[in-house]
């Protein structure tokens, strides 16, 4: 028996030599092929997957050569290439977090503009969802939180760079977003409405009509306020209101007898 149990030992000592050897061999680290490349060809590479929409395959090519580059004009260009990668690869939040490093650490960037740019598209992109090229939704029946952090950016760079050759189009995006905050509340006004809550109707119309003036959905605004007033008894109210409509939308007064809200056109951003 002693025998046998001796005989145990060189066994075990084996199979965790052969264990040891096998750990060893797979923590070997991984051959990187851009080692002996130099900045300009990563960048190439990296463009390269970029145009064939490999955009998973780009983004570790423009961090490595933020890292060989460090200091120079060709990394920042790197960190907002890398930043659009991101982006196209369904990536906003990540996107988002290497923009505002780069608004960080580059203040006086000349790529500052385009920093603040593509922060305000990657929010106005991410609050229209995945699916609302199916479900057909608009901005205004969404969270606004994104709508609102896009307009932030998009006056940002219409402020600092009025001439910059992206404020053109952050300037249109942003008279939609306003657009959209209003219909948001008029879209919530309608919705307790059409459930009797008629006070808070009322409260959120208002909204749309005081705090976003000049806006479409001020129209639906006022008729869901004449509606509601109407519904609560409030005839004093409810006329006045009906003056200002007619007043404002002398086309539009049969509105309020087809109901709240016609069938809308495409916002002027859709593309598919």
């Amino acid at each position: 028996m002693l025998r046998a149990k001796l005989s145990v030992v060189p066994a075990l000592a084996l199979v965790t030599s052969l264990s040891a050897l096998m750990v060893g061999c797979s923590s070997t680290p991984a051959v990187d092929k851009t080692a002996s490349w130099s900045p300009n060809r990563i960048y190439s590479e990296a463009k390269d997957e970029v145009s064939a929409g490999a955009y998973d395959k780009a983004v570790p090519l423009f961090e490595k050569l933020e890292g060989r580059a460090a200091g120079t004009p060709l990394a920042q260009q790197a960190e907002l290439e890398k930043a659009y990668a991101q982006y196209k690869a369904s990536e906003p939040a990540q996107a988002l977090a290497t923009l505002d490093r780069f608004i960080r650490l580059h203040p006086a960037s000349p790529g500052m503009d385009y920093a603040l740019y593509m922060k305000g598209i990657v929010n106005f992109n991410d609050n229209l969802g995945l699916f609302a090229n199916i479900t057909r939704q608009d901005l205004s029946e969404r969270d606004q939180k994104a709508a609102k952090d896009s307009f932030e950016s998009f006056r940002e760079l219409s402020t600092r760079f009025p001439d910059s050759r992206y404020t053109p189009d952050a300037r249109q995006r942003m008279i939609y977003i306003v657009n959209s905050l209003a219909q948001y509340e008029v879209h919530v006004a309608r919705y307790y409405y059409s459930r009797g809550a008629y006070v808070a109707a009322i409260n959120r119309a208002q909204i749309a009509v005081t705090e976003y003036r000049d806006v479409p959905a001020a129209q639906e605004a006022l008729v869901i306020l004449a509606k509601s007033y109407d519904a609560l008894g409030m005839t004093q109210l409810r006329d006045d209101t009906r003056r200002v409509l007619d007043k404002n939308y002398p086309d539009g007064a049969d509105l309020s007898a087809r109901g709240l809200r016609s069938k809308a056109s495409d916002p002027w951003w859709k593309i598919w």
